[in-house]
């Protein structure tokens, strides 16, 4: 294998090192992908070292550095942050794409996979992102030195042990690792998910793992590492992951013909609209497999399954349409009544989810099996009284009632 020394500026100016492992011919090279090291680590850390190594000598070319004030990279680790962090994958991948090709891959490892999550969605040439031993959230570092925390905050700078080695911080640290205790982003990620995780890590409980998987959309995947540590020090464990990344990623860095990087298909024109009667839906097929035409009032929606499930991903699934109709629904009867009564209602946001769930964790179901959560920000100087008429306005809308109603779905077989 190649391994090529690359260097780049973060966004203070300050300069980053890394070296990209390469195969041995340029022709070999499926895609690039870029790794994330666990917090205060460094691109020298064995796991990451033989991850790369192995992923190299399976085609795909991984740049690992150090982030900024780690290892070999310039700056101060102090005055850095998990921000920082994310902007500095942020430049890695804009040097990998000014002197090679964009990377298509993202890898993290420990909060290095809470970083590559955040960063996925600021960098549109990203198709997969894998991570291994990852928290759901950046919060969960604290946790590392949460004796510490109120000195911290106390004198703005202190020191910490981690991993064996001292390691100074800033109370803006604190402050921006609450910036990022939330799963919400995962959600947003507009690529396939890997999570590799061990059942019997003691730093980073699989339970994050879990959460991470929840809060994601599909295609997304979760493969249990067994008996591996944290940190993956026996380089079979980090070999393993490396195999598994290598095999589950191929999909979405080489596309069918001519070995290139696989793009996002573009969605075909809309087919001319048939004529539908007032209150009538009409569903067609666009192609054998999972693509679907939907007529309603002379507008027309595609929807697709991801391709973990054989589809294109073209449009939304069927899943997402009713959370959409319930949403859209929602949302209309709010503005609708806050109009009516004169609210200041600035504006709202709802975001829903579909989960199945065991029946302890859903008290409130009769069965315990399925449950939409819609979660709604209204905006505006609306007082305490007004949000809470509202949330209840909420459950009136139409479609919840008749999601929630006695429905009754007849199904007849027609000629033609």
């Amino acid at each position: 294998m190649n391994i090529i020394r690359m260097e780049f500026e973060n966004p203070a100016g300050e300069s980053l090192l890394g070296l990209l492992e390469m195969p041995d011919r340029e022709e070999q090279v499926k895609g690039f992908a870029l790794y994330a090291h666990c917090f205060t680590c460094g691109k020298d850390n064995p796991a990451a070292v033989r991850i790369s190594r192995a992923l190299a000598a399976r085609g795909i070319a991984v740049l690992r550095f150090d982030f900024t004030g780690l290892g070999d990279s310039g700056g101060d680790f102090a005055s850095s942050d998990f921000s920082s962090n994310i902007e500095d994958l942020v430049c890695a991948a804009k040097a990998l794409e000014a002197r090679y090709q964009a990377p298509r891959l993202l890898i993290g490892h420990s909060l290095g996979g809470a970083a590559v999550l955040a960063a996925a969605t600021r960098l549109d040439s990203i198709r997969a992102v894998a991570t291994i031993a990852a928290p759901a959230t950046a919060a969960h570092v604290v946790r590392l030195f949460e004796n510490d925390s109120a000195r911290i905050r106390e004198q703005g700078r202190g020191k910490v042990v981690l991993s064996g080695g001292e390691f100074e911080i800033e109370s803006g640290f604190l402050d921006d690792i609450e910036r990022h205790s939330s799963t919400d982003t995962i959600a947003d990620l507009d690529a396939a998910l890997l999570v590799l995780h061990s059942p019997l890590d003691t730093i980073v409980s699989i339970d994050e793992a879990a959460s991470i998987y929840q809060a994601a959309l599909h295609p997304k995947s979760f493969i249990s590492l067994d008996d591996a540590d944290h940190l993956l020090t026996r380089a079979e464990d980090a070999e393993y992951a490396a195999a598994l990344i290598a095999c589950w990623s191929d999909r979405y860095l080489v596309s069918a013909a001519g070995g290139r990087p696989a793009e996002k298909p573009e969605k075909p024109e809309a087919p001319e609209a048939p004529e539908t009667a007032d209150g009538e839906v009409l569903i067609t097929e666009l192609d054998r497999r999972f693509q679907r035409g939907m007529y309603a009032n002379g507008h027309f929606v595609r929807a697709d399954e991801p391709p973990a499930y054989g589809g294109s991903n073209l449009g939304p699934t069927p899943y997402d349409l009713l959370l959409m109709s319930l949403g859209a629904c929602t949302s209309m009867t709010l503005r609708m009544y806050a109009n009516r009564r004169h609210m200041p209602l600035e504006d709202l946001q709802i975001r829903l989810r579909h989960e199945r769930v065991h029946a302890e964790d859903c008290v409130d179901c009769e069965d315990g099996l399925e449950r939409i959560t819609r979660r709604i920000s209204l905006s505006g100087e609306l007082d305490a009284q007004q949000r809470e008429k509202l949330l209840g306005i909420a459950d009136r809308c139409p479609v919840h009632r008749t999601l929630q109603g006695k429905l009754r779905i007849v199904t007849e077989l027609v000629d033609g």
